[in-house]
């Protein structure tokens, strides 16, 4: 094998090969010591991947007619380029959580927000049944807790752990999804897929090994689970690294198959997008079942640049990472070129995002709305929480915001619904709310999980104030 060939930069190049063949041959020939090496020398550049845990976001609405500034270009010598950008890490003070603070919180007219929960253990994602059952994933706490309101007061009356013992820390269980009939709750480490029958009252039996042996997580242990219309499950596996090609194909990429697939492995997962770095909050619109998807962009590029992105996620695609940013802009930052063609050769085949929106925003867990509480226009619109930026000066997200769509129910707009956990002044940035889950209760209010600081609160309208 001519590895030198294989990870220079020839003038002349073989044939094209299509995305799927040129990652399974690339991914082949990295399996070579020889050719782990040479990639490890071609990628040094972007050892700069480091936190797992990133963005955040003003609420800034941008489109393609819009786009977000893409980065400083420098000078081009003899073929070659590259980029600059000043990286900030400013993480905002912790504060503790109070009445008077949420008070604080804004809102639309006739809108309120209390605390439906608290005293958790890191709230992730969470998944309500038709019954009501609230299920609530405690990553750090490695298990899956059920909260009842049972007097109907707005309030949970008890949080029961359901299943325990499922990963911990960063590593513990994340992602949820109720199977079809709600007969099973599907639950994912950063590795392994389990999968408990639902009891009769919400509790869960015991749960049991379904899928083992998903990619070590490296940067990006979120990993998220639906079920689709086609009655498939589909998994969300982020990149292991910020910004490098993977060695292995199911990185940065949204995959599916049958849960209930005699002898199932990771050979049986079918990729159906790829160029995905981080996509954690994904759902399908109900006019159309249509598949969208909010996905978090490369870090270490500045403030502004590349955007988040909201992708119509469909089969076959690829949507640029790690070699593009935005609207199939070429990011500089990356030194390899793609195997068998240019960068921009490679941006021009991939899918653009249908509107971008601040860099670092972190969008979280991905709502359509369908309840009746809330005012007639909101329906089969999205929410999506913005878990806020570690790495931008100023910090931005630490809130809600909501996904307008048009009458086709293609999404156009991004806006703000709830804010106000980012505290002031722009200087000495302090927070009491880094916002995760995000869930539709059976009586039309919004869940939405706190995971910085325990607590899991409620959203609900009242035309009267």
């Amino acid at each position: 094998m001519d590895y030198l060939r294989l990870f220079s930069c020839p003038a002349s190049r073989p044939a094209r090969l299509s995305f799927s063949t040129r990652t399974a041959f690339l991914s082949a020939t990295r399996s070579a010591s020889l050719g782990l090496l040479l990639l490890m020398g071609c990628t040094l550049a972007q050892a700069q991947d480091t936190s797992a845990e990133q963005p955040s976001s003003e609420t800034r609405p941008s489109s393609r007619a819009n786009p977000v500034p893409a980065p400083i270009q420098a000078e081009e010598r003899e073929g070659l380029q590259s980029a600059t950008a000043q990286n900030n890490s400013v993480r905002p003070e912790k504060r503790e959580h109070s009445d008077e603070l949420l008070q604080q919180i804004h809102l639309p007219a006739g809108f309120s927000i209390s605390v439906f929960a608290e005293d958790l253990t890191n709230p992730r994602m969470i998944e309500v049944s038709s019954q009501g059952h609230i299920y609530v994933t405690e990553r750090e706490a490695g298990q899956v807790t059920l909260l009842r309101d049972q007097d109907n007061n707005g309030e949970a009356d008890e949080a029961q752990p359901v299943v325990s013992g499922l990963g911990e820390g960063k590593q513990g269980v994340h992602g949820l999804a109720l199977s079809p009939e709600e007969d099973y709750l599907y639950m994912v480490t950063d590795t392994q897929l389990y999968r408990a029958a639902v009891l009769e009252e919400g509790e869960l039996d015991e749960p049991e090994l379904v899928l083992d042996n998903l990619p070590e997580a490296g940067q990006h242990p979120n990993r998220t689970l639906e079920f689709g219309p086609d009655r498939l499950l589909y998994l969300s596996i982020g990149s292991a690294t910020n910004a490098a090609a993977e060695p292995n194909p199911l990185y940065a990429t949204l995959v599916r198959f049958d849960p209930e697939q005699p002898d199932l492995t990771v050979d049986s997962l079918e990729i159906f997008a790829e160029g995905l770095r981080n996509t954690i909050g994904f759902a399908w619109n109900p006019l159309d079942s249509q598949l969208y998807g909010w996905d978090h962009s490369s870090d270490g590029r500045g403030d502004d640049w590349p955007p988040e992105e909201i992708n119509r996620l469909e089969e076959g695609s690829h949507y640029g990472w790690p070699f593009c940013g935005g609207n199939q802009e070429i990011d500089l930052h990356v030194s390899e070129d793609p195997p068998e063609m240019t960068k921009q050769e490679f941006c021009d085949e991939t899918v653009a995002p249908l509107v971008t929106h601040q860099s670092h925003t972190a969008g979280m867990q991905w709502v359509y709305y369908s309840g009746r509480q809330f005012p007639a226009e909101y329906q089969n619109d999205a929410f999506v929480t913005l878990r806020g930026s570690w790495n931008r000066n100023p910090p931005v997200g630490y809130e809600i915001v909501r996904i307008r769509h048009d009458q086709t129910g293609t999404p156009v707009a991004v806006e703000p619904f709830a804010s106000g956990w980012l505290l002031g002044p722009a200087d000495a940035p302090a927070q009491f709310g880094r916002l995760s889950g995000l869930a539709q209760a059976p009586d039309g209010a919004l869940l939405v999980a706190n995971d910085s600081h325990g607590v899991i609160y409620r959203i609900s309208y009242n035309a009267g104030g």
